[in-house]
């Protein structure tokens, strides 16, 4: 990392900040990244961190222990067997895919006297690489997914399968937006570094940026 890195992400923060309208948040994704670039982004005032390798983040968090409480968002493909420790190291989940993993959540959730916040995430076109619950299987679960208290559902979250272009994802991310605002469901988290710009014209609450943020590995 260069001497002058600190100053290069102060730069593409400010820029994003000025970019953002008012109704949409950055969730700086920090997976990959050091302690010491989430410190620098913190001094800035960025609150909100995404991390999708549950041991990976605990180090972090161990090591920046003596700032004021961040903002953690687990943004990962979430496995059945982390989810306790997932609950206990994140505020916010923007991946919950599946109702046996949403029962399972929220039985640990009220052992553990936690109110976690939940994306349930979904997929609404075809997507080999994608996990998520299709809009009619969410018709069809809503009684159940409601009933999910201590976990609070406040949005949905989306990615658009690679290749689809920016017309594409406009209507995708539209999409998004229409089941959440037809289910009572404020939050929408879409948009990565290569297609924010449609996702917060949409109206996404929550923009997750890497590459855009961070820049290239070692800049």
């Amino acid at each position: 990392m260069g001497a002058d890195a600190p100053a290069a992400l102060a730069v593409r923060w400010q820029a994003l900040q000025e970019q953002l309208p008012s109704g949409s948040r950055l969730l700086a994704v920090s997976k990959g990244q050091t302690a010491e670039r989430i410190r620098d982004l913190a001094a800035l005032g960025q609150r909100s961190f995404g991390e999708s390798r549950l041991q990976e983040a605990e180090a972090k968090q161990l090591e920046l222990a003596d700032l004021p409480p961040l903002d953690w968002h687990f943004i990962g493909r979430l496995q059945a067997n982390k989810a306790r420790g997932v609950l206990r190291h994140f505020g916010t989940i923007h991946s919950l895919d599946n109702l046996p993993l949403a029962l399972r959540l929220q039985r640990i959730a009220a052992e553990e006297g936690l109110q976690p916040r939940v994306f349930l995430q979904v997929k609404l076109l075809p997507d080999p690489t994608k996990a998520g619950f299709e809009p009619d299987e969410l018709d069809q679960l809503w009684p159940q997914l409601q009933a999910l208290a201590p976990l609070q559902l406040v949005g949905l979250m989306t990615i658009a399968p690679l290749g689809l272009d920016a017309a594409g994802s406009r209507a995708l991310f539209g999409s998004c937006a229409a089941l959440a605002a037809r289910l009572g469901l404020p939050e929408l988290s879409m948009g990565m570094s290569g297609d924010w710009r449609e996702a917060v014209a949409a109206g996404s609450t929550w923009v997750r940026l890497g590459s855009v943020l961070f820049g290239p590995r070692g800049a």
